[in-house]
């Protein structure tokens, strides 16, 4: 209940105003190829780190 109090002014500009979203998935959808991109190349142009590791 006290993490809700202290947030409180947050969730009633929420309430407040309809254009504001209430979660961010549309943004970490559009990033979701960057990351995975960047763990993917993350060894690439060495045949030792494009093996698996065992």
């Amino acid at each position: 209940m006290s993490y809700t109090q202290s947030q409180w002014h947050k969730l009633y500009n929420l309430l407040e105003d309809g254009r504001l979203e209430i979660d961010n998935n549309l943004i970490e959808n559009k990033i979701r190829p960057l990351a995975l991109g960047r763990k993917n190349y993350l060894f690439a142009g060495s045949h030792d780190g494009a093996k698996e590791l065992q």
